[in-house]
């Protein structure tokens, strides 16, 4: 089942069109906002170099687990 999903809004222009098995391995300065001098940041910091291993990330993943998490907790 092909999955299609418009997300211009997040890419720079040369990435728009890129298919999302091509999007895990692209930069993540293809992250429209994220400059080349940010992504060498996420590299020095966490090795992060491609969109896949933003998203695979140990701390982002517990990042949005915690902000997930904390939309349903109870005081």
């Amino acid at each position: 089942m092909a999955v299609t999903v418009n997300l211009n809004a997040v890419l720079d222009p040369p990435f728009q069109s890129s298919p999302l098995t091509d999007l895990v391995n692209a930069p993540v300065s293809a992250l429209s906002g994220v400059s080349e001098e940010e992504a060498a940041g996420l590299e020095q910091a966490f090795g992060i170099k491609t969109i896949g291993d933003l998203a695979a990330n140990t701390f982002v993943r517990a990042a949005v687990a915690i902000a997930e998490m904390a939309k349903v907790a109870t005081p």
